[in-house]
């Protein structure tokens, strides 16, 4: 079991949206750690912003950018006085640049180092990690494939 004095959070930024944002806010709420939430102008009345101890808009003409801007949600983490980002899944979770973002700032990332997230966004290399580490992988190929066919 995590305790939050150990994890050393006091706030933490949730990334997301909907369901995935509202079962972060929780698990922060069991574990007494407060709950930072941005959002896009669509989302500014749904529970989990709502439910969040603050909220900050991020304001984008297409609504799903709001949670894919790497230098707001960097800066709103920083203006929120954030000590951790949680990206839940999709949007941002995978983005190398923005892990390097948030540990340029001295801002925790709560999720993968960027260096995983580099080797598994390459399947090969990811493949190759795996095999080189005695883990099993699926059948298939270990090098690129050109063509469709022979996928097949």
């Amino acid at each position: 079991m995590f305790l939050p004095m150990a994890m050393g959070f006091k706030r933490v930024l949730i990334a997301n949206r909907g369901e995935i944002a509202l079962r972060i806010l929780r698990t922060l709420r069991d574990l007494g750690i407060e709950a930072a939430i941005i959002h896009g102008r669509e989302d500014r009345l749904s529970l989990p912003v709502r439910l969040a101890d603050v909220a900050m808009e991020i304001v984008r003409t297409n609504p799903l950018d709001s949670y894919l801007d790497i230098e707001a949600v960097v800066q709103a983490a920083k203006d929120l006085e954030c000590d951790a980002v949680h990206p839940g899944y999709g949007f941002l979770a995978e983005n190398a640049a923005f892990v390097h973002r948030l540990e340029e700032e001295g801002i925790t990332f709560i999720g993968p180092a960027a260096e995983v997230i580099t080797l598994l966004g390459d399947k090969i290399e990811a493949r190759a990690a795996m095999e080189a580490a005695g883990l099993p992988t699926a059948k298939g190929s270990s090098e690129p494939i050109s063509e469709a066919s022979v996928a097949a």
